[in-house]
């Protein structure tokens, strides 16, 4: 059964939320980054890409950058930029996007559960990726970003969330792509004890998104525990900092696919391997898939609509995928495609920026873009319950949990 408690948070102070919080380090090149610092002190992008404190010429993975990230969180809590809590609480965190909210609990998630994989994944990582995020949480002691956690929705939990929220949030702002935050302090000790039993009933929680994040937290844990033979299981260094998501109020968008060439073959050519294994038909416009088994097709500035032929479906959680039947049946195939993670004639372009963005990429460095129909929440499920692995960028989750708004340490200053 899940283990998952309260901790004693640290937090923007109040009124500071807007001008701290920032998105996750992981979706800025570093010269965005440099962009999205400026003028901005309070930025947590300072500490979470402490490059941008160096000048372009400063090696990211140097000793002394994460030595900068570490000085700079310290500093930030000598300044009163960040407050801590006296005890051990949960927050609420809603996000809302284009009218629609989904709101987790956020509390630490315990790095046995995800040893013993009662916290379940659905993607391999890199190795160098998570070495960058040990070596940063390792340097501050203390986890700066969320992961991102979904549990098949329960009544339970659902009725404290709603308790909660009768309340006025102790913060709320719309950040400057338009998604409103807003948090609720949860310290009362008999709701505390309430939601605290209630995961104890989950036996199963599922990585949504941050699973490099994920993996280097639980890596410093069991790095602390070495540290300490005479550990009890109850230090901070024990659990991660995450956002636990009913999976009912989740939304995954598509992540669509373009590539670079056609692999010496013609349009015509590479239309007849396409009618081999989809059904295929012309579009008379942009048109985004309406459900699972259907591809949108853009080439050389034409729609198409492309349905797998069910004599090819799988029922298998993985092959039965639209992203693994249009890598197995047309991009390998046809195209040479080969290991998605590293080809470089193949790149992904996320929903949100939708399918103008495909025709762009397809009229400019490339020659062909596929919408996708997106993943569902329940295959990812599937996936993830026979400790299986999705092929890479299978889910596209939004809105995206800011940094800086919660953070852990995981070993008292």
């Amino acid at each position: 059964m899940a283990d998952v408690r309260p901790f004693r948070c640290i937090h923007p102070a109040a009124g500071l939320e807007s001008r701290v919080s920032a998105l996750p380090y992981d979706v800025y090149s570093r010269e965005e980054a440099a962009k999205a610092v400026a003028g901005k002190p309070l930025s947590f992008l300072n500490v979470d890409r402490p490059e941008t404190m160096f000048g372009p010429e400063q090696d990211m993975y140097a000793p002394e950058v994460y030595e900068a990230a570490a000085d700079r969180l310290r500093e930030m809590g000598r300044d009163g930029v960040f407050v801590q809590e006296e005890e051990p609480v949960y927050y609420l965190y809603e996000l809302t996007m284009e009218g629609r909210s989904q709101t987790g609990i956020v509390a630490c998630a315990s790095i046995d559960d995800y040893a013993s994989q009662v916290i379940k994944k659905h993607e391999n990582t890199r190795a160098e990726k998570e070495e960058d995020r040990i070596r940063h949480v390792d340097a501050c002691s203390a986890q700066t970003g969320p992961i991102f956690l979904a549990y098949r929705a329960r009544e339970g939990l659902a009725r404290i969330i709603r308790q909660v929220k009768t309340a006025a949030p102790d913060f709320s702002f719309t950040a400057e792509d338009q998604v409103r935050h807003a948090g609720w302090r949860i310290a009362d000790p008999e709701t505390v004890d309430r939601i605290r039993r209630e995961f104890s009933l989950v036996d199963s929680v599922y990585i949504a998104d941050g699973h490099h994040r994920a993996a280097s937290a639980v890596k410093v844990g069991f790095l602390r525990r070495r540290a300490h033979p005479d550990y009890d299981g109850t230090e901070e260094f024990n659990y991660f900092l995450s956002v636990f998501f009913p999976d009912d109020e989740l939304l995954i968008m598509d992540y669509n696919r373009v590539v670079r060439d056609l692999n010496g073959l013609s349009e015509e050519a590479f239309l007849r391997k396409t009618e081999e294994k989809f059904e295929v038909r012309r579009l008379e416009g942009r048109e985004a898939p309406r459900k699972k088994g259907q591809i949108s097709m853009y080439l050389h500035g034409r729609w198409y609509g492309l349905t797998v032929r069910p004599e090819y479906e799988s029922t298998d959680p993985v092959q039965g995928l639209d992203v693994s039947y249009l890598h197995r049946e047309l991009l390998a195939p046809a195209l040479g495609i080969g290991d998605e993670r590293t080809d470089g004639r193949i790149d992904f372009v996320g929903g949100i920026r939708g399918l103008a963005e495909l025709e762009r990429r397809a009229d400019s460095d490339c020659e062909a873009a596929f919408a996708m129909y997106p993943t569902a929440i329940g295959e990812l499920f599937a996936v993830a319950d026979r400790g299986l692995l999705m092929p890479p960028k299978s889910t596209w989750f939004e809105p995206k949990l800011r940094s800086g708004l919660f953070l852990h340490r995981i070993e008292e200053a």
